[in-house]
């Protein structure tokens, strides 16, 4: 086992500085960078087929700016240079998180006929006042051309998460400067603003979530990645969703391992779900949280009709709604019940609380085997601070571990820190030392177990101050009160200690696996030979290699 440091890594913050990096809320916003200057970028739409025109609205204190545009894959391709581009400062409204940027198109591109599918980096360059450089990114997603596309996987983009945690502009689905008293998470986010800084490109010191610390007796559990965060000037949120802590790293593996790959976003799911149907394999990776009805619709079909669906992503939890044409993102969350207009007339499955509410009739193990409600949190904060780390193995003779030499008890990828910080898990039971489904747990028929390790709804530890807390008990009750109707102490207690797990089951003519953690990219971001294994597996069973 690879030694790990005993104290936390000093990024030069006061303890006061510390903890503002975890309790207050600090964004991007037009201005926020002063005599310094800043160029800001966003785009019309999030994918584009070859051909098609892509429109940029940038907003720059800089006369001009280059653009550089990079196929971000196995391979870093340049396709696109552009120097000299005019450009303006813009005006911003204050609720930009909401109603969107309405900026006006600064520069144009058209997709060339010849660019494969993948993410595209957009680099934009400038000179600051003082000469310094100042530089913003962005990512378009270009998509595959239509037909049949035997051999190989299509990975599907969490833009669904990213839009729900993208900071800029003051307000996401977390925190805001919404309300009356402009202190609330706002249930309504745009497309139309630039992302926030660390969604698209990170430094490699750049802290992920779960803990890195091997932490003496009684030492207080800390939050490295907001501190780091909040020391460099990049977004409190970039280590929970976005291209550069995610869904890169297994689009890059992928490639390097050999694997045609192409990419799309949630988005066409739901508006074009058809393009499921050209390819035998769809990926899911990272932190895959926020979804709506007809992406569960489409990934569903694709099962029932021979398709088999790869998930190594954890947090299966919010269902959404899309309005304007796919421009905004409505998730009310915690406040649905009171607040979504569907409860007061409209069809309430379509309510944008968590999937495992009764109303709504659709808990997420129906598609993915998997719920966040029974899952959630690991290894950060005072959830398992010292956990597994990895899945303890329960079944090492399934398919998904040929060749990787594990056996009963074994923990694949605690190397690497593949578990955590937020998983999905199941009701279960054991039985001769082994887990299986309960008959109420709602698992699709034929469920299988593989792995099993332990989380939890509940920040606890006594040596943790309340203040010093990111989230305390609030996800709990909440759980509490979807499942059991009240959020009271009683209730709280059935739902404390929760679990995350692999499975695999058959559906229709198609298959699923479920590695139910956001952290399963930290091992192939790491080379972890065995995590690597698994996956190829996988991938290799659900293209018809094996």
């Amino acid at each position: 086992m690879t030694a790990l440091p005993t104290e936390f890594q000093d990024f030069g913050l006061t303890p006061e500085q510390r903890r503002l990096a975890v309790r207050s809320h600090y964004y991007e916003t037009p201005g926020m960078d002063g005599d310094r200057g800043e160029i800001w970028c966003y785009s019309d739409r999030f994918s584009y087929r070859p051909g098609e025109r892509v429109r940029l609205q940038v907003s720059a204190t800089a006369p001009r700016f280059d653009i550089e545009i990079v196929r971000d894959g196995a391979a870093q391709t340049k396709v696109l240079e552009h120097r000299g581009i005019a450009a303006r400062w813009q005006d911003t409204p204050e609720d930009c998180s909401i109603e969107g940027c309405g900026w006006e198109t600064t520069f144009e591109f058209q997709v060339g006929a010849d660019w494969p599918s993948g993410g595209y980096r957009l680099t934009l360059l400038a000179e600051g006042p003082d000469g310094q450089r100042i530089r913003c990114h962005h990512i378009i997603i270009v998509l595959p051309r239509p037909g049949r596309k035997q051999g190989r996987i299509l990975q599907v983009a969490a833009t669904g998460t990213w839009l729900a945690y993208n900071t800029w502009g003051g307000s996401n689905h977390y925190e805001g400067i919404t309300g009356p008293n402009r202190n609330l998470y706002s249930p309504v986010v745009s497309t139309q603003r630039p992302w926030c800084r660390g969604f698209i490109v990170l430094p490699p010191e750049a802290p992920r979530v779960p803990l890195e610390v091997a932490m003496p007796p009684r030492t207080v559990p800390r939050y490295p990645h907001m501190e780091w965060a909040y020391a460099t000037g990049h977004s409190k949120k970039y280590a929970s969703a976005g291209w550069a802590s995610y869904d890169r790293h297994f689009f890059r593996f992928a490639e390097r391992a050999g694997y045609a790959a192409d990419l799309c976003s949630q988005h066409e799911l739901h508006f074009t779900p058809e393009i499921l149907l050209d390819y035998d394999c769809a990926v899911f990776v990272g932190h895959d949280e926020y979804w709506t009805w007809e992406m569960r619709d489409a990934v569903d079909a694709f099962v029932e009709q021979g398709g088999r669906a790869a998930r190594f992503a954890g947090n299966f939890m919010w269902q959404t709604r899309l309005e304007d044409q796919g421009r905004k993102q409505v998730c009310y969350k915690y406040r649905a019940r009171a607040e979504d207009p569907v409860y007061r007339g409209g069809d309430v499955t379509r309510a944008t609380n968590s999937w495992e509410a009764p109303e709504i009739g659709r808990p997420g193990c129906k598609t993915f085997g998997l719920n966040a409600s029974n899952g959630i949190y690991a290894g950060w904060g005072g959830c398992a601070p010292r956990g597994v780390r990895g899945f303890p193995i329960y079944r090492p003779g399934h398919w998904a571990f040929a060749g990787t030499g594990l056996y009963y008890g074994d923990i694949l990828g605690a190397e690497s820190h593949i578990y955590g910080y937020e998983v999905d898990g199941l009701d279960y039971e054991m039985r001769h030392g082994l887990p299986y489904p309960t008959a109420t747990s709602g698992a699709p028929d034929g469920l299988e177990i593989l792995a099993l390790a332990m989380a939890c709804q509940v920040e606890e530890s006594a040596d943790v101050p309340l203040e010093d807390q990111f989230f305390g008990d609030e996800d709990g009750r909440f759980v509490a009160e979807t499942l059991y109707g009240s959020p009271s102490d009683e209730n709280l207690e059935k739902v404390r200690y929760s679990n995350g797990m692999i499975v695999n089951f058959r559906r229709g003519k198609g298959e699923v696996f479920h590695a139910g953690t956001c952290e399963w990219v930290a091992g192939l971001l790491r080379a972890d030979a065995m995590v690597e294994r698994v996956t190829r597996n996988v991938l290799d069973r659900y293209l018809g290699r094996t």
